[in-house]
This record gives structure tokens, C-alpha cells and sequence, in this order.
């Protein structure tokens, strides 16, 4: 059961982490093969590692092609459509913070289900999460994001934890996803709207840098 509704929002986290790329390719102005490459690895690019850190033979996507062929769909009809979105950033960012909750979420609950203790669930959500954008801004010549100021692999990071934290005491599947999705969401909006970011180090006045 928590398999099936896990796989359900990891499909619209799918296609929604491959609109988030193929708008990237957009603001490159590439060609649709370039949407397509940057909506797929966007897409698939967090599963991807989760899986193979786990150790899940095939890769999801490898298992079911249908994966990667949602994601070069929709890359391929944003193609057609971005030109809609007038202000492709802004839409990129709040999309991605869709995403990033949603993949906080499903990649945790894919490895409770593949028998993960709680540390390494909440470490897979973080990934699942989070690599895809970082592999979609290194392709795109983008400053991946999570070098920017902003709160975003914290946001990953409490969302999952939420989300494994009260499966692991016994809540309901539906209140936990809520919950964790709900949490991730909320801070990643946070740190977008009001420029919210963790305390950066500062080097002591007199030190010399190497």
C-alpha cells in the first residue's frame, strides 16, 4: 500500500522536476533535444543514485522505461509551451520547490519499503531530492543551487526526516507524506519568499586565508 502511494507521487514529481529542467534549457535557448536531455536527467537524476546507492537492481527507470519516456514528453511539450511562462525563473524556482518536497517524501518512502533503516531513508530523501537539480544546473552552466544562499538541501532534509520520523512511530501513511511534503514545502517557500538562509561561517577578523 504505502509502495503504490509512494510510486504515485513519484510520477508527479517526475514530471514535475522535468518541467524544472527543460525550463532551464529554455533560459539556454537550446534545442529540443537539449529540453529533453535536461528534463530528463532533472527527472530521474535523484532516483537514479538512490537506487544505486541502495543497491536496487535495475534502476527504476531501467525496470520501467516508461520513466524516462514521461520525461522526455514533457520535456518535449514544454518545448512548445514555455514561451508561455513569461517569467521562467520564477516559475523554475517555485516548481522546484514542488519537486524537491516531493522527492524529499517519495525517496524516503522508497527506501523504507526497500528495508532501509530511518537514518538512510532520511539520507535517500535528501538525494532524491536534490541531486537531480544539481546535475540539471551543472548541464544547464547554471550555479547549482545548492551553492546559493538560500535554504534548500535543509528544506529536503526536514521534509524526509518528518516523513520517516512519524512512520517510524506508527502514523498514518496519508499524515506522514502530508506532513513531510507539507514541511519541506513550507520552508523551501520560506527561504524563496523572504530570503531565509542558515548562518554562513565568517572568517575571525586578522586571519590569514591560504
Amino acid at each position: 500500500m504505502l509502495q503504490n502511494f509512494i510510486t504515485a507521487l513519484d510520477w508527479f514529481g517526475l514530471c514535475v522536476f522535468s518541467v524544472t529542467g527543460a525550463l532551464v534549457a529554455s533560459r539556454k535557448q537550446m534545442d529540443i533535444v537539449g529540453f529533453a536531455l535536461l528534463g530528463s536527467v532533472t527527472g530521474i537524476g535523484g532516483g537514479t543514485i538512490r537506487d544505486v546507492l541502495l543497491g536496487i537492481q535495475p534502476i527504476f527507470w531501467i525496470k520501467q522505461p516508461a520513466y524516462l519516456l514521461t520525461c522526455v514528453i514533457v520535456a518535449c511539450a514544454t518545448f512548445l509551451f514555455a514561451h508561455i511562462l513569461q517569467y521562467r525563473y520564477r516559475y523554475l524556482l517555485w516548481l522546484d520547490a514542488i519537486g524537491l518536497a516531493l522527492f524529499a517524501v517519495t525517496g524516503a518512502g522508497n527506501a523504507l519499503a526497500h528495508g532501509a533503516g530511518s537514518t538512510i531513508s532520511v539520507a535517500m530523501g535528501v538525494a532524491t531530492a536534490t541531486f537531480g537539480g544539481i546535475i540539471r544546473d551543472i548541464l544547464g552552466g547554471e550555479s547549482p543551487i545548492i551553492l546559493r544562499q538560500e535554504i534548500y538541501i535543509t528544506a529536503a532534509l526536514i521534509g524526509a526526516t518528518v516523513f520517516v520520523g512519524l512512520m517510524e512511530v506508527g502514523a498514518s501513511q496519508d499524515i506522514a507524506v502530508a506532513l513531510g511534503f507539507i514541511s519541506a514545502l513550507a520552508l523551501r517557500f520560506a527561504g524563496l519568499h523572504w530570503g531565509l538562509t542558515l548562518p554562513r561561517y565568517q572568517p575571525k577578523a586578522g586571519v590569514q586565508q591560504d
